[in-house]
């Protein structure tokens, strides 16, 4: 499946997407790879994504999940 969103990786394994014209961190580890369609996941700021059509969507923010150690 092709993602319609230009992503990258950067050295620090951190994850960003252009979501219409802004950058947008998407997360870590936590970022499903490779993407299909209707992932979801939640990132460590709470914000919350989904594969849409093809396309990385920002649902908005949630509470980030609880880490344990």
């Amino acid at each position: 499946m092709e993602i319609k969103n230009r992503m990258w990786m950067t050295g620090t394994l951190d994850w960003f997407a252009f979501i219409g014209d802004q950058e947008v961190w998407l997360g870590r580890r936590e970022v499903p790879y490779p993407l299909d369609e209707g992932d979801a996941w939640i990132n460590q700021a709470g914000d919350s994504f989904r594969v849409v059509d093809g396309e990385i969507v920002l649902l908005g923010r949630v509470e980030p999940p609880k880490r344990t150690w």
